[in-house]
């Protein structure tokens, strides 16, 4: 069981907790915060604490601004780079109406309705994601740069990996608010780097990650650095992705993991997969959100952009892990770090337990390198690819009602709104790269 209200009360008191932060994010996924001091803590326990929702991305107009938010007790965890006594502390909110109803453009909240839905299936939702991140130096003013004075690959150990005093440090305070880590290693291209930590039901994986960006930027600024979830921020080096580990359980037990199947999958899982590559196109524009996003999903370095599956091959969408019984799930390689953790979320399980629903088949897993084969082999295989840019996959996202359904008709349009605002302002500008293309040129 949780962490309840009077928990946290006793706990800010016994610790002398000074502040708290009550957290939530926009529709685009940036963290938000309304700062208290721990005096009105109870007054925010019992969902009493406003703000103003038309100063909030997506929200609401000024009209109707007034917004509540309801802390969950159980994401309470102090900030460890501050000091105990006199400290921080943080709990994420869902966003209420004045009345009482849960707000419609709370992506938390929408992901709350995508997991109730699949319990009434008897499904509960599980996810891990790997997200991965550069550090950066900043300039003589605090400026974040390109510039990286680390030249270490994958899994390489200092000291040609300048940031490991900082992931170390990440690592810490990221244990220290709760988390378990897995994994901490150096990425492929020089300052990159990722951290994995353990999979957890849904809400409390979005949760998870929301707080880590924050934590990763916050620790890599206390080291002079910057760190950025760009999906793919220097040009010809490998992108930033968030491979994101999904699985079902159902009476405790893993519902992917079939014994008597010779690739040891249920058909739940094989019909999750065919609702994953079926609304691919279409969920893109959610895990993918970014212009910038669709940099990174191009051929030759590792990113997946074409919509097939497999047991091992990682040229695939789509890719299931070699453990089995418990540990049984399904990754998604496509999705960025950049995304609303909440709303890819709900968009990633919405698609796969439609597949469920309508057990819709995959087609036959690919074993071989997508990359390598011929555009006349994809199509005789019928792989189709990935949106090649944002404003592709937001004309796909118009054309799906079941990725529109799993935002939300708030969510939704609001979500595109910003989405097209920021391709129009993308479209109508000019490139550093057309200048030097064009303009000695013609």
């Amino acid at each position: 069981m949780g962490m309840t209200k009077e928990d946290v009360l006793h706990l800010v008191k016994e610790t002398g907790i000074k502040f708290i932060r009550l957290q939530f994010t926009d529709i685009v996924g940036q963290l938000k915060n309304v700062a208290i001091l721990a005096d009105q803590l109870p007054k925010a326990l019992d969902g009493e604490i406003m703000f103003d929702g038309s100063s909030i991305e997506g929200f609401v107009r000024i009209e109707e601004s007034d917004m509540f938010l309801r802390p969950d007790p159980d994401t309470f965890a102090a900030f460890p780079w501050r000091p105990l006594e006199g400290g921080v502390a943080r709990l994420m909110c869902d966003v209420y109406n004045p009345d009482g109803t849960p707000f419609a453009g709370c992506p938390r909240g929408q992901l709350k309705r995508i997991i109730a839905k699949a319990a009434e299936l008897g499904y509960s939702l599980y996810a891990g994601p790997e997200a991965e991140f550069f550090l950066f130096h900043t300039d003589s003013q605090g400026r974040p740069t390109l510039h990286t004075q680390d030249r270490g690959g994958y899994f390489d150990l200092a000291p040609a990996d300048l940031g490991e005093n900082a992931r170390r440090d990440m690592v810490i305070s990221l244990q220290e608010m709760g988390f378990e880590i897995e994994a901490s290693h150096h990425e492929v291209a020089p300052g990159q780097h990722e951290i994995d930590f353990k999979y957890s039901d849904a809400l409390r994986t979005a949760d998870n990650l929301a707080t880590f960006r924050f934590v990763v930027r916050t620790i890599a600024h206390r080291h002079g650095l910057h760190a950025t979830f760009m999906p793919k921020p220097i040009t010809a080096v490998h992108g930033s992705g968030m491979h994101t580990h999904l699985s079902l359980f159902r009476e405790g037990k893993n519902a992917f993991y079939n014994p008597e199947d010779p690739e040891g999958l249920s058909s739940d899982c094989r019909y999750f997969i065919g609702g994953l590559l079926r609304h691919a196109k279409a969920y893109t524009a959610v895990t993918n959100p970014l212009v910038n996003s669709y940099k990174r999903l191009v051929p030759g370095f590792e990113a997946p952009v074409y919509i097939a599956w497999s047991h091992r091959n990682r040229s695939p969408l789509v890719r299931v892990p070699a453990r089995r019984g418990i540990e049984t799930r399904v990754e998604l390689r496509s999705p960025d770090p950049s995304c609303n953790p909440y709303l890819a979320l709900a968009v990633m399980f919405q698609a796969g337990l439609d597949g469920i629903k309508n057990k819709i088949e995959p087609p036959t897993p690919v074993d071989g390198n997508i990359y390598q084969m011929s555009e006349e082999e994809k199509q005789k295989r019928g792989i189709d690819r990935l949106p090649a840019d944002l404003f592709q996959a937001i004309c796909e996202l118009d054309k799906n009602r079941v990725i529109q359904e799993a935002l939300g008709e708030h969510i939704y349009h609001r979500f595109r709104e910003a989405r097209l605002k920021e391709w129009e302002e993308y479209r109508q500008q000019v490139h550093n790269w057309e200048i030097e293309k064009y303009l000695s040129t013609f």
